[in-house]
């Protein structure tokens, strides 16, 4: 257990204490936990119930802010039920329609879609395929990762029929379009709203609409009455946002949250022992890792990384940190994946990477730092809250790493993907993704190891891996796919290009009063025209 074990009993000491603070102040004056609770708390639907006009009201507690609804730029409008794509993927990770009822290869580089008829948008407007081009041009536009990841050279619509093609065969096509950054939207609406009102009320096709939007805390969503796929079983949802991931699990604790996303595992057992709430954490299809920064001079150099991968200590952060809720990872796909690596998982080992410094030039100081060019070594790692265990990875390998002579200082940051995009001091960062949220690695590959993918802040290269990814995306058979997914993923290893530590579980923390819901591995469809509360 290290050194985590003490610091997680004092965690739950302080949580307890903490807890009963809160239990004495919400029964004597009824205030929110953190002022969490405001439109759809426990409070008011006991108020309306008395009435006799009580809502069906559901408060969910995410993990991330947003501070834009730009549903091209930000994926939150899609897990909030606003926006939908034109496919989407089951809980089996196959592909299903969903605004498109159909979709056929013409050619090789030519996709036709059929969109599906009684379709409307929020504002009345009807879904058809000149709509859907327009959302998608839109798209293309404004977010270059997700013009880089589609190739569209062109669209064309006649009625409800969508003819695309690109610039190049890609025969997973359809499946790039589960991208929640092709959600379809209004495009002619944005035009009457103006772009800056419409990216804080967009209009989509979903079971819900926005009602009001308060930046980076929370989104007021309405049932669409005429919803295509049957209105919504609840008429109000609250899409609350907070990265802390004590305040989350207080709040469900507290009833003030229905759901909450993204649990501290230190967490699961406490919450586990209300009669009221219950714990959902089920693998998913994300990997927690480590991106290196290949821009600084340290960090060029496949040695040094290498070395870095052997001071993660895989079991200890599954076992100690996730408490269970997670594997120890071999690579950005989990093993169980017919593409993921069936490699053993690389075992901690100090002493190793202390060679491989050697290697790469460095020596033992008098102050026992491992130095070079009489510098020691010293890196940057940054890390961030909206996942709990990240900051603990990152202190886990700190305290590691200490141990043969390597300083790594630690910086926690708010927005990560922003931060990484606009800084280049940083060496290296704990970061978290789903790798195979379309059921195929092809998505994350391209994201994450081509210039200018969404996934590459750094815009780390390799010769021989864009090859293999070239050759992936122009290859339409499936077990031919997982042998080039799994050649790249051996390059990745090989030369340390990034450093995957678990696969963690989705944990979700519910009311048992939510009903006709349960979490999906892919993290994309969280609120649904099916969900409910007793």
């Amino acid at each position: 257990m290290r050194l985590l074990k003490g610091n997680r009993a004092n965690k739950l000491l302080f949580f307890t204490i903490l807890l009963l603070i809160l239990s004495i102040v919400i029964a004597g004056c009824g205030k929110s936990v953190n002022s969490l609770s405001e439109a759809g708390n426990t409070g008011q639907r006991s108020a309306g119930a008395a009435e006799g006009k009580a809502k069906k009201k559901l408060t969910l507690l995410y993990h991330f802010k947003s501070g834009s609804l730009d549903p091209h730029n930000d994926y939150i409008v899609l897990k909030a039920g606003v926006v939908e794509t034109l496919v989407r993927m089951d809980d089996k990770l196959e592909l299903q329609p969903w605004l498109a009822s159909k979709w056929e290869s013409v050619d090789a580089a030519t996709w036709r879609f059929t969109i599906r008829e009684g379709i409307t948008f929020h504002n009345g407007a009807k879904l058809d395929a000149a709509a859907v081009k327009a959302s998608l041009e839109r798209g293309i536009a404004v977010n270059k990762a997700l013009d880089t990841t589609l190739k569209i050279a062109s669209i064309k619509a006649e009625g409800q029929e969508l003819t695309i093609t690109t610039t190049e065969p890609l025969p997973a096509f359809p499946s790039e379009l589960v991208n929640p950054y092709s959600g379809i939207i209004d495009v002619a609406a944005e035009k009457t709203m103006g772009t800056e009102a419409f990216n804080k009320a967009p209009i989509g096709t979903g079971p819900f609409q926005i009602k009001g939007f308060t930046p980076n805390m929370e989104i007021n969503l309405a049932r669409y009455d005429s919803y295509w796929d049957g209105a919504a079983l609840l008429e109000e949802i609250t899409f609350k946002f907070n990265e802390d991931g004590n305040v989350r699990a207080l709040a469900l604790q507290a009833k003030e949250a229905d759901l909450a996303f993204q649990l501290p595992a230190e967490m699961v057992d406490v919450i586990k022992q209300d009669q009221n709430l219950k714990i959902e954490s089920l693998a998913g299809l994300r990997a927690h890792f480590l991106l290196y920064n290949q821009q600084q001079s340290a960090l060029k150099d496949v040695l040094v990384r290498q070395a870095l991968d052997l001071l993660i200590d895989r079991e200890s952060m599954a076992k100690d940190v996730m408490l269970g809720n997670a594997s120890p990872a071999n690579g950005p796909f989990n093993a169980n994946l017919p593409f993921g690596s069936q490699e053993a998982v690389q075992p901690l080992d100090t002493e190793k990477a202390k060679l491989l410094l050697e290697q790469a030039g460095y020596a033992q100081g008098s102050s026992g730092k491992l130095e070079k060019d009489g510098k020691p070594l010293t890196l940057e790692l940054v890390t961030y809250k909206g996942r709990p265990e990240l900051p603990l990875i990152a202190q886990l390998l700190q305290s590691d790493a200490a141990k043969i002579g390597v300083t790594l200082t630690i910086k926690t940051v708010e927005n990560v993907d922003t931060y990484l995009r606009e800084n280049n001091d940083w060496d290296l960062a704990t970061y978290s993704n789903l790798t195979a949220p379309r059921g195929d690695g092809g998505f994350f590959l391209n994201s994450a190891f081509m210039v200018g993918g969404s996934l590459n802040p750094a815009n780390i290269s390799n010769d021989e891996l864009s090859t293999i990814i070239a050759q992936l995306n122009a290859t339409g058979d499936v077990a031919e796919r997982a042998k080039l997914t799994q050649a790249a993923v051996q390059v990745i290893k090989t030369q340390a290009m990034h450093s995957y530590a678990v696969y963690p579980n989705v944990i979700v923390g519910m009311n048992k009063r939510v009903t006709g819901w349960a979490p999906g591995p892919e993290e994309y469809y969280l609120v649904t025209n099916k969900m409910d509360v007793s």
